[in-house]
């Protein structure tokens, strides 16, 4: 969380999204304890500032509640924190904080340069006058004023800074604003002398010290004294030096590398060598002219740019490249000196900067003479750029990186706009074609340049044949500069034979690739296996490819991907090398699958969250050459991820598609795959599969034809599992029963947990909290023992149902926030829509209503992005909770009635009841006994065919409740009654929380009947 102070109060997450604080006294509050930060400000204190002299009725109690405000607001309790004798906030990330650091570190920077680069970027944190939005507060006036004080400080520092470098400076309105500020003169003074405005110079030095006369009864300080004694006798101090230099005027402003510019210049401020690396086109070049620009007048001996991309390999003629730009004669000397010792002696005697451009085809020359020089002359500088480093000792290295995405489409932008003026721009374009190009500016300037025949739109279609589309941009331009497929040429042809294999191989990896994959896929037919990660490394040294973060991936420019494929296609390897690349993934995912369950969980998801895009392109590969058993084999060893990801829509298209490939398969295989596609058709039930249950029986029956017992488990299993919620569990239990048998006969223990945990939960529609608390419990000993935390999660779950069920909400919302942490790690999201409503759930049996609407709406949120039907329907059903106990009736019927007809049209007797059932309670609400009646009606009928108890109970309760408003209470008192008895039976009566509408029923009871009209019925409570 980063907050700012500097301009109008404001909040932002890590990621730069802004926070609301809702309210002004909760705003006034933190504005308070940031005036503060880093120290505890009591509460008293607080108070008063809040509310002056007009405190609330009860101030502590009020100020605890906008605490609490505040802790919601920001989403992190552990930032406001009591500390006696009141409250701070604690580790704060703040913008003054970081403005006082900036300007420190450029104090204590011995490059004017550097010092000029850091108090720009600290100033670049105002938005206005501190706490602006607060300045009539007492608390906050002290700390704005020191903090204004500290920005003009900046200002006069930045200044002089920029006076030292020769840049023009404007500080006539500052001067006008503080016109008694002797520093901030003295710049204004100067400023207006290098311009050569003496006379204004000196009028300025006559007013301030008329003002200082005339206000302060002082004279002028020794600084302005001398200043304007210089100025009579034009002193040539006072002009700016300039160093000397051949680096070449910009032609165009330089987008989105300031941060970049910084870097490297404090590079060079403490290193001797440093080496700019890149894929071609990135902007090596350019960022160097701009930072040697920046640093020029550190080197009184000259910035110097030697072009080496023209030159051939020998030592001699890269001599007498950097003699030529030095001005030193390449004749023979009657000493008989070589030339590099005459280079050398013009390099000695002031500090100096070569800029050596363009080193990737003559490294091993160019590190040669570059150590040489940097031995000789001690001053000497160099900024080199290269698609691999020198590898000199000393060498400091700075990756040049492709533009972020926002960057990329200013430079797009601006390109743009000089090469068609009237072109426009469409965002979602442009950010499309910065993608496809990686952000590499010279891809993207040839790109804009095509906007005079193109809209941005067929641009950004017509990428796919780049190499083509992006030619002829800049007719001044080297020629390895004016095509994309130019640029990327230069990077190829100096790589050996088995460099170019592995690099145009590489190219069928659709999104990267871990070191095994690559050996698989990029050796055999010249290059071994054990070669690969030595050539890759060289790729990796030449900027072709690109490591992970990790050090663990490896992947492609999408332009030199392209380029790559080209190759692939030109050497014939096409086929050869994407059957490779197919049989790869097929073993991969037949590895990782068994491994999902257990220890290894974690890791194996993020592999294949890795490996995502090449196990789509492998299936791709598979479906297009008619590979029928390698598709089918892929997709069911990848099942059980796409469930574990939620990815449910993804699964569901990719066993369509295999099924449906040509060629042959064995059957057990074809039937597992035609398993999981019933049970993906199962779990999504979106009707797009007309009967899966239908599906569901004709899979089973080939699995058992098949004779596979271990598949047959499994889809016993996870049909089942997949049919909770359904109708009469009988079905679904069936089906686990089955596969517990089978599993145990197989000694599989994790099948046996997972048997075990599903049981447990289709027990809990009978209320049987004995049998679920005993194969909770032995599940989760067998899941512990395998290490697998997806099972831990479930029997989580399960068990957390249970207390619920038992209104035990607090051990009910430790097991499901367990739960939350294991589905988080796992990145489970699904899972996590369920944990949230559930916990949304406790949330509104508490009392916590506004909690319980916020996780209900997350819970939503997340299913529906992963279409997530069930998790939709059972979050939107807690929001209706919500809604009623708040009095929104007309919000919550809303909410009820948009799962009605789903819930009908997929046997969901046990939603459907329950829906119904609150449908009534609000139509009590309303007085409408004729629609409660009915929809009680109906809903007992729902309740009766689930075979649970309390959904039963729930119906004759609502039942009721509806007879009550009619005038039929003695057959009221008969269904609470029946009620009452069929909890009983189950063990689980109606916990306090959950008592509202019983109370209120039973309330009318009595009042119509008399005081002992329920004597045979649960009684109410005495808390509602």
């Amino acid at each position: 969380m980063r907050f700012g102070v500097l301009g109008p109060l404001a909040v932002w997450t890590s990621d730069g999204e802004p926070v609301r604080i809702p309210e002004t006294k909760v705003r006034a509050l933190l504005a308070d304890l940031l005036a503060h930060r880093g120290r505890a400000v009591s509460a008293d204190r607080l108070v008063e500032d809040l509310w002056g002299e007009d405190p609330p009725g009860s101030p502590s109690g009020t100020l605890r509640a906008k605490v609490s405000q505040l802790r919601r607001a920001l989403g992190d309790r552990d930032l406001v924190v009591h500390q006696a004798p009141g409250y701070v906030l604690r580790d704060a990330d703040v913008d003054a904080d970081r403005f006082e650091e900036l300007t420190r570190r450029a104090r204590g920077a011995g490059d004017a340069r550097v010092r000029a680069d850091l108090l720009a970027e600290a100033l670049d944190l105002w938005r206005g006058p501190a706490f602006a939005d607060f300045a009539d507060e007492e608390f906050a006036r002290p700390e704005a004023r020191r903090l204004e004080e500290a920005r003009l400080t900046a200002l006069e520092e930045l200044a002089e800074c920029r006076l030292d470098l020769g840049e023009p400076v404007d500080v006539g309105a500052l001067v006008a604003e503080h016109p008694l500020r002797e520093r901030l003169r003295a710049a204004h003074i100067r400023a207006l002398y290098r311009a050569g405005r003496q006379s204004e110079a000196l009028a300025s030095y006559e007013e301030i010290r008329t003002l200082l006369r005339d206000e302060l009864g002082l004279d002028p300080g020794p600084e302005l004294t001398a200043l304007h004694q210089a100025i009579l006798r034009q002193d040539p101090a006072l002009a700016p030096r300039r160093p000397r230099s051949n680096l070449p005027a910009p032609l165009t402003e330089l987008i989105g590398r300031d941060d970049a510019v910084r870097a490297v210049r404090r590079l060079l401020d403490g290193g001797r060598l440093v080496t700019l690396t890149g894929t071609g086109g990135v902007g090596k070049t350019r960022l160097a002219l701009e930072a040697a620009a920046r640093s020029a007048e550190a080197f009184p001996g000259g910035a110097w740019l030697v072009e080496l991309a023209p030159l051939d390999g020998c030592a001699e003629t890269l001599a007498e490249a950097v003699a030529a730009v030095l001005g030193v004669r390449d004749v023979p000397d009657p000493g008989g000196r070589p030339l590099l010792d005459r280079v050398v002696e013009a390099l000695r005697g002031a500090p100096a900067l070569l800029v050596l451009d363009n080193c990737e085809h003559l490294v091993e020359p160019v590190a040669e003479l570059a150590a040489a020089l940097l031995r000789a002359a001690p001053d000497l500088r160099i900024l080199a750029t290269s698609q691999e480093p020198l590898s000199v000792a000393g060498e400091l290295r700075w990756p040049v990186p492709p533009l972020e995405p926002d960057n990329a489409a200013r430079l797009f932008a601006a390109r743009a706009r000089a090469a068609a003026p009237h072109a426009a721009l469409d965002a979602d374009a442009v950010a499309a074609i910065c993608r496809r190009l990686d952000g590499i500016p010279l891809a993207l300037e040839l790109a804009a340049t095509r906007l005079r025949v193109l809209n941005v739109r067929d641009l950004a279609d017509r990428l796919d044949d780049r190499f083509r589309l992006l030619t002829g941009a800049n007719r001044a331009a080297p020629p390895r500069q004016r095509t994309l497929r130019a640029m990327i040429d230069w990077s190829w042809e100096p790589l050996t034979e088995a460099e170019r294999t592995v690099l145009r191989r590489l190219a069928v990896h659709a999104d990267g690739c871990a070191l095994d994959t690559a050996e698989q896929v990029c050796s055999g037919d010249g290059v071994r296996p054990d070669e690969v990660l030595d050539l890759l490394g060289r790729l990796v040294e030449r900027s072709l490819v690109v490591p992970g973060e990790d050090g663990t991936r490896y992947r492609l420019l999408e332009s030199v991907a392209a380029y790559g494929l080209e190759r692939l296609a030109e050497a014939g390897e096409t086929d050869r090398v994407r059957a490779r690349h197919l049989a790869c993934f097929v073993a991969l995912a037949e590895r990782a699958d068994p491994l999902l369950r257990g220890g290894d969980q974690r890791a194996w998801l993020a592999r294949l969250d890795a490996e995502s895009a090449d196990l789509r392109a492998a299936l791709d590969t598979a479906v297009r050459t008619g590979d029928a058993e390698s598709a089918l084999r892929l997709v069911n060893a990848l099942g059980w991820y796409w469930f574990l990801r939620g990815r449910l829509g993804e699964a569901r298209r990719s066993f369509t598609r295999a099924l449906e490939a040509a060629g042959d398969a064995p059957e057990a295989v074809r039937a597992t795959a035609l398993a999981w596609r019933a049970a993906m058709a199962l779990l999504i039930l979106d009707g797009a599969d007309p009967d899966p249950f239908e599906q569901v029986d004709a899979a089973l029956a080939r699995l058992e034809a098949a004779g596979d017992p271990a598949a047959l488990a499994w889809a016993r299993w996870f049909l089942g599992r997949g049919q909770l919620g359904f109708g009469n569990s009988e079905r679904g239990l069936v089906l686990i029963e089955r596969a517990l048998a089978d599993f145990e006969e197989l000694g599989d223990r994790w099948g046996i947990a997972a048997a075990l945990s599903v049981r447990a939960e289709l027990r809990t529609y009978r209320t049987d909290l004995g049998a679920i608390e005993r194969d909770g419990r032995r599940a989760m000993e067998l899941f512990r023992e395998l290490g697998d935390r997806w099972g831990e999660l479930q029997v989580t779950f399960v068990l957390g149902e249970r207390a619920e069920v038992a209104g035990d909400y607090a051990e009910a919302a430790r097991l499901r926030t367990a739960g939350l942490r294991i589905a988080e790690e796992l990145g489970l999201w699904s899972e996590m829509s369920g944990l949230l409503a559930r916990l949304g759930r406790i949330a509104l049996l508490t009392g916590d209503l506004d909690r319980s609407r916020d996780l209900h709406q997350r819970a939503k949120q997340v299913a529906a992005e992963r279409s997530h039907q069930r998790g939709e329907e059972f979050a939107e059903v807690g929001l209706a909770l919500v809604a009623r106990r708040q009095g929104r009736l007309d919000d919550a019927e809303r909410h009820l009635t948009a799962w009605i007809d789903w819930c009908r049209q997929w046997e969901g007797d046990g939603g459907l009841a329950f829906i119904l059932a609150e449908l009534g309670f609000i139509a009590e609400l309303r007085g409408d006994a004729e629609r409660a009646l009915a929809f009680h009606t109906e809903g007992l009928v729902h309740a009766e065919r689930t075979g649970d108890r309390r959904a039963y109970a729930l119906a004759c309760e609502g039942l009721a409740g509806a007879h009550s408003l009619a005038g039929d209470h003695e057959r009221a008192a008969r269904l609470l009654a029946e009620a009452h008895a069929a909890r009983a039976a189950v063990g689980a009566p109606l916990p306090e929380a959950e008592r509202g509408d019983v109370d209120r029923i039973a309330r009318r009871v009595r009042a119509a009947l008399g005081p002992g009209a329920l004597t045979t019925a649960e009684p109410a409570s005495t808390g509602t």
